[in-house]
């Protein structure tokens, strides 16, 4: 394998970083990296926010369900689909386009994740680390409004950048072959091979340096699915002018 590979696959999500910054020119080249993503039809409908008030860091740390890497981290960034500038611009040029149409959200939607991920693996390539925050969904309303976010823009997630302060365990993903089909789907051999799964994962947390706890992949997912995730979600993306026609 090559030094590519062996980075992916030695992904780890850093919550405790140096008090150090990151320097603007590499802070740029890494944002650039995501620009490179793929992005359907070359829509390229994504923004990124670089939140540098203390303030607003702090609000947003707790808004996202207490995660105090968020003021802690030396760049923070929220990463918003956004068709307000496609649609502006296609209005622009004298078109009359269709808002609010459900391709349009998983499109930018869609763009938005690649971006995010090209400017995690480039991060990593530094040296630096890096966590999603899929907290900010938690109060998607209140974050909008703190970041003026206008319609047709909604934010998918926050994400930290900086020095790592801790060398976590590289958490175990499912066997490739549970998630890897040949020709069709079908699900012959999962379960047995989630139970073992399942039985790395109990060790995994067992045994990792920081939060250990007796739980499986199964338990969690059970437990996450078994309440209604983020109901607001819906109305919150109606409001956004993401009407899903």
């Amino acid at each position: 394998m090559n030094d590519v590979i062996n980075l992916l696959q030695s992904h780890r999500s850093i919550r405790r970083f140096a008090d150090k910054p990151i320097g603007e020119e590499l802070f740029r080249s890494l944002l650039e990296a995501g620009q490179s993503a793929a992005t359907s039809s070359h829509v390229q409908a994504t923004t990124v926010i670089r939140v540098r008030e203390p303030a607003h860091r702090e609000a947003i740390a707790e808004l996202a369900g207490g995660q105090p890497y968020i003021a802690s981290c030396s760049e923070f960034l929220v990463f918003c689909a956004d068709m307000k500038r496609v649609l502006d611009a296609s209005e622009r040029a004298g078109a009359a386009p269709e808002r609010g149409m459900t391709e349009q959200f998983i499109i930018a939607t869609v763009d938005t994740a690649l971006f995010a991920q090209n400017v995690a693996v480039a991060a990593e390539s530094a040296g630096l680390g890096i966590c999603y925050i899929g907290g900010i969904r938690n109060n998607p309303a209140r974050i909008s409004e703190l970041l003026e976010l206008p319609r047709d823009v909604y934010p998918v997630f926050g994400f930290c950048i900086g020095h790592p302060e801790q060398d976590p365990e590289v958490k175990p993903r499912l066997p490739l072959d549970v998630i890897l089909k040949e020709d069709r789907y079908h699900d012959d051999g999962e379960a047995a091979a989630i139970d073992a799964f399942d039985a790395t994962m109990r060790t995994y947390y067992q045994r990792r340096g920081s939060n250990q706890k007796a739980s499986t992949w199964s338990g969690q997912v059970g437990v996450l699915f078994s309440e209604k995730t983020r109901p607001h979600m819906r109305d919150f993306l109606h409001a956004r002018g993401f009407i899903m026609k």
